[in-house]
């Protein structure tokens, strides 16, 4: 049970660094620690995804010399190579490309999405630290406690100067 545990230490990280995130993001009132557990949880989903893309004795999806016949070539133009490289992987029965290889590659499938993932949250939490800077300007904190609260006293001033105008015009 205890070799269980250890040969998945990765997955037990990412889900440790998952509920932490959450707990932030669902307990704090501070608006800024909110954008921090946000920014926990996808940092735990991005560490999940490249866990997922890592193969057991793989290498860089480079392929190199023993798998390709006569290298990469010289240099732009020369079709060759390439064609020695389709030769290589395409099987002579169906035409499918089949990866008959001497060296095991990683996929970089997981590792290409996440670092679009992880610019799309930089982006996300830019947004999110200018909204919270526009918050604290208008309302002079960042406790979503008290933004709310402000909103009820608001609202509730807004209807009560909706009412006696109703009735003024009524009388």
């Amino acid at each position: 049970m205890l070799l269980f545990i250890l040969e998945r230490a990765n997955y037990w990280a990412v889900i440790g660094l998952m509920m932490i995130g959450l707990y932030i993001t669902f307990a704090s009132g501070n608006l800024i620690k909110r954008l921090v557990g946000l920014s926990l949880f996808q940092t735990s989903i991005c560490l999940f995804y490249v866990t997922l893309g890592i193969v057991a004795g793989g290498t860089a999806p480079i392929l190199m010399d023993p798998d390709t016949s006569g290298g990469h070539g010289g240099g732009p133009g020369e079709e060759a190579p390439h064609a020695a490289i389709d030769a290589v992987l395409t099987a002579s029965a169906g035409g499918d490309r089949v990866a008959d290889l001497v060296h095991t590659y990683s996929n970089p499938l997981p590792h290409v999405l996440m670092l679009t993932a992880i610019v799309v949250g930089v982006a996300t939490l830019s947004v999110g630290l200018a909204l919270i800077v526009r918050i604290r300007e208008a309302y002079g904190t960042i406790e979503a406690d008290e933004v709310r609260e402000i909103d009820m006293q608001t609202a509730i001033a807004q209807e009560a100067e909706q009412e006696a105008a109703e009735k003024e015009a009524l009388a």
